[in-house]
């Protein structure tokens, strides 16, 4: 192996080590390497060739931030309501974009990408679970099941046995055949099915909550895209007869020759569709895509060429006249941004989306610890009874609200909480009927352990936890602050005028003038105002406020060094600078100079008292952290600083 590689490996593995090593102790506590370097990269624009300087520099005001970070964690101030509430405040700003794994959302989205650039030709048989009297009979369905594999095993025809077989009530006339499907056609479960499916093969039994699904890819096509349709929709209304249906006939023909002889098809479609949503807007339905139409609805609209009409055709509906306006083809360019963003937005709002949750069950009980106590089902089945439905006890007089269920991290899960959740998740979404214990179980057990994840999700989140402890340590940084410098430098006049008549000759005058300097948002908004002002330098007040919120203007005295564009040139009175535009966040500001002073001179108390005052809270800050280091006495790793300093 070349020497320069493996001496590469070898510092990179020294590196790794030392950044999870404690790079400084300071009193009881230390500080990690890693934790550190997070902050030097985040805060220091240093370039690489000064990094090491720049850390041992940037190390200096590290160690001063911690100490008085440590000192106010030990004067409590992290109890302080004001700053518990703003924790709490931005936890629940920023806990929905860590909640859900990015890494999860990618992968799906990706996935669903790859599944949409290919349509695939699907057949389905379902056993249900239930019998012809709609009673739960596991026992016949699996029967069923098996007698059906055996045949299945025969190579008999797919299609025939769908007839016989599959409790779809549609499987009589459509034999199982469910047209052409693509991503997002289906329910997620029944999707990742058929396209794990070879052409011309049929999948192993899948069991849902309702019964077994066996699915068949019974051909594959490059995707076919999105069609824009118009149509017209003559509907069957319930129980119709045969006269009834040949008058809606006769109607359909009339208006497929009125439109064949130049009639508006647009203006049909408002006078006579039955589908009012689409006749309110001149028969323009959505976006025709794989799979989410009637199959012969489908079929025919894909027949047709842009422009084309249909004759009248009958599905379930009615009688039905389209007219194909435009096809858009399928995106193929996994960079466009556009389709990312929309497959993104599909995923959330799909059953796509619980994938990502799925992940959190055997996280939270893998690394949080999950233990379910020693009790019987039935018992607890039995006690719901009597709670939910005042029912007798019964057995369930063996348990109590109180009695434990399970254990997630040391949060017990009593009875209690678990008729709280059955109360209001026990019937079924449409409400018709009562969903299993084991099943509601299921989901309560799913919901507790979502909960404690989000509510320990700095326990498993990395980036979350550094957000939560910057902020926290950030707000406990400028209380201590506030208390130990910048109100006792505001507070203690005496001590400012003794400092200012000690040092009277620091807080001269250079050359300087009054000025207004306009800070603007943007540099097109800070010419257009320079423009003006120039024009018409009077009227700079009503030129600032017709940019609104984009321009602030200062008034003051100003060393002529502080003001902005003003280079070496020396000012005059009604002297407009240059536009100057800061390179970091694209802002632009320029000053009108009003009087020049061109000669230093003394600053009195009042003029001087910022500077006096930002003098005196560093001398307070000096003699604080000397204290701090008496308190915490600070021990640097230099090995492990020379590591991270290369």
């Amino acid at each position: 192996m070349n020497k320069k590689w493996l001496t590469a490996i070898v510092f990179s593995f020294t590196l790794l080590s030392a950044s999870s090593q404690t790079l400084f102790t300071y009193g009881g506590h230390h500080a990690d390497a890693k934790d550190f370097l997070r902050a030097f990269n985040k805060n220091n624009q240093q370039t690489a060739a000064s990094k090491s300087k720049a850390i041992k520099e940037y190390l200096d005001l590290y160690i001063h931030s911690r100490l008085k970070i440590r000192e106010a964690y030990d004067r409590g101030y992290d109890t302080l309501p004001n700053i518990k509430n703003e924790v709490i405040n931005l936890r629940s700003q920023v806990i929905e974009n860590y909640i859900n794994d990015p890494k999860t959302l990618d992968r799906l989205t990706k996935e669903a990408f790859r599944r949409s650039l290919k349509d695939i030709h699907a057949a389905h048989i379902f056993i249900s679970f239930k019998n012809a009297s709609g009673v739960t009979d596991t026992l016949a369905a699996r029967k069923k099941l098996d007698d059906l594999l055996k045949r299945l095993e025969k190579k008999e025809d797919f299609s025939i046995l769908a007839q016989k077989y599959s409790d779809d009530p549609s499987a009589t006339t459509n034999k199982g055949d469910l047209n052409f499907i693509t991503a997002f056609t289906l329910p997620y479960e029944f999707e990742n099915i058929i396209y794990s499916i070879a052409p011309g093969k049929y999948s192993k039994p899948y069991i849902s909550t309702a019964g077994y699904h066996i699915f068949k890819n019974l051909a594959e096509r490059k995707a076919l895209g999105k069609i824009k349709v118009q149509q017209i929709l003559l509907s069957f209304a319930p129980g119709i007869n045969d006269a009834e249906r040949k008058k809606i006939g006769e109607l359909a023909d009339s208006l497929y020759k009125r439109i064949k002889a130049g009639d508006d098809f647009s203006n049909l479609a408002a006078a006579y569709s039955n589908d009012y949503i689409s006749a309110g807007a001149e028969g323009n339905i959505p976006d025709v895509s794989v799979g989410q139409y009637d199959p012969v609805f489908e079929n025919m609209a894909w027949s047709l060429k842009n422009g084309d009409v249909s004759k009248p055709f009958t599905t379930s509906h009615g009688f039905h006249i389209i007219k194909r306006i435009s096809s858009r083809p399928v995106i193929n360019n996994a960079a466009d941004k556009a389709n990312t963003e929309e497959l993104q937005q599909k995923v959330k709002a799909t059953d796509r989306w619980n994938v990502a949750r799925e992940t959190i069950y055997p996280l939270v009980k893998s690394k949080a610890g999950f233990e379910k106590y020693p009790y019987k089902d039935l018992i607890l089945w039995s006690l719901s009874d009597s709670l939910l439905d005042r029912k007798a006890a019964g057995i369930g007089n063996a348990m109590n609200p109180q009695s434990p269920l399970f254990k997630v991290g040391d949060t017990i899960i009593r009875v209690a909480d678990w008729i709280t959740y059955s109360q209001v998740n026990r019937f079924s979404a449409d409400r018709s009927s009562i969903i299993a214990y084991p099943d509601l179980m299921n989901e309560f057990t799913k919901t507790v352990l979502y909960r404690y994840y989000r509510d320990h999700l700095e326990d498993f989140n990395d980036d979350f936890r550094n957000q939560m402890n910057e902020f926290r340590d950030g707000n406990l940084f400028f209380e201590i602050m506030q208390h130990e410098v910048w109100n006792k430098a505001q507070a203690d006049s005496s001590a400012l005028m003794a400092l200012y008549e000690k040092n009277k000759a620091d807080y001269n005058w250079k050359q300087s003038a009054d000025a207004i300097i306009f800070f603007c948002s943007d540099e097109a908004s800070a010419k257009t105002l320079f423009n003006q002002i120039k024009k018409n330098p009077s009227e700079w007040k009503t030129a600032a406020e017709s940019l609104n919120e984009k321009v602030v203007a200062d008034s003051a005295r100003y060393e002529w060094q502080q003001i902005p564009g003003m280079g070496k040139t020396v000012p005059y009175a009604g002297f407009i600078t240059p536009v100057s535009v800061n390179k970091v966040d694209n802002t632009a500001s320029f000053g009108m100079v009003s009087k020049v002073y061109a000669k230093p001179e003394s600053r009195s108390f009042n003029e001087a008292k910022g500077l006096v005052m930002n003098d005196y809270q560093i001398l307070l800050e000096e003699e604080w952290l000397q204290e701090l280091k008496k308190k915490y006495p600070v021990n640097i790793d230099q090995k492990v600083l020379a590591i991270i300093s290369k």
